[in-house]
């Protein structure tokens, strides 16, 4: 049973995550070790993580549709897509061998801060994109969506590298479209994880406050600083999740 200052606590850290994770993904840095440290057996701690990012992450992905950044009518087979994929992943993660994403993952995150601190071109605006919005996001949703539901960390760095290097889109955009499939790729597991019974809801609803704080004026600073913010928030984000799963694997 948690007692109120640690309920207390872990909304002001899913505020802080919230923030984070509307702009750049990557709250779970903070909210799983914070669930850990408030005593959540690890599968507890992950499903109670999923479940108030995704509160975090509706809220921000609204705010970002309400204010254009969000091609939803473009997005609905890949958000079907990317529900299957994540689905599919996490149904045969104990199935796979896991271990060589421990060095795989920091290499690819490595790769997106760079090309995101030394692209010259990253801006707010869209570029030509190299293939086909409709054709192949749907794959680039399948593919992270199977990876998130098998590991996990960066995903939110893996989608809106692709948005922006595969199909052309503003930084903003790319982040905008990013929070809708992480949302959907989180559900998915969300579907395995409910039934189970390992979601902790008080802990839920006291960060689901901090969340919804967090996810609504995360994206608001995102849309209104655009490139200027996101772009160096990823470059960090993906940064220091590559160290963590160095040191901490």
């Amino acid at each position: 049973m948690l007692d109120p200052i640690t309920l207390v606590a872990l909304g002001g850290v899913g505020l802080l995550a919230g923030f984070v994770d509307a702009v750049a993904g990557g709250g779970g840095m903070l909210t799983v070790p914070a669930l850990l440290s408030a005593g959540l057996p690890p599968i507890a701690a992950l499903a109670t993580n999923k479940m108030q990012s995704v509160i975090g992450t509706t809220m921000a992905t609204y705010t970002y549709w309400r204010k254009g950044f969000v091609s939803l009518k473009a997005l609905v087979p890949s958000i079907a897509v990317t529900y299957a994929g994540s689905l599919i992943g996490a149904l045969t993660v104990k199935q796979i061998d896991t271990t060589f994403l421990n060095l795989a993952v920091p290499v690819a995150l490595i790769g997106v801060a760079l090309y995101f601190l030394f692209s010259p071109n990253l801006s707010d605006a869209d570029r030509t994109s190299r293939l086909a919005f409709p054709k192949w996001v749907p794959l680039l949703g399948f593919v992270v969506g199977f990876y998130d539901g098998v590991f996990g960390p960066g995903t939110g760095s893996f989608f809106t590298i692709g948005f922006v290097l595969l199909f052309g889109l503003g930084v903003t955009r790319a982040a905008g479209n990013t929070k809708l499939l992480n949302l959907t790729s989180n559900l998915a597991a969300l579907t395995i994880f409910i039934p189970s019974g390992d979601v902790v809801w008080p802990a839920v609803m006291c960060m689901a406050v901090g969340q919804i704080i967090g996810g609504y004026v995360g994206a608001h600073a995102g849309i209104r600083f655009g490139a200027k913010l996101i772009r160096p928030l990823v470059v960090v984000i993906s940064i220091a999740m590559a160290i963590k799963l160095i040191v901490w694997p």
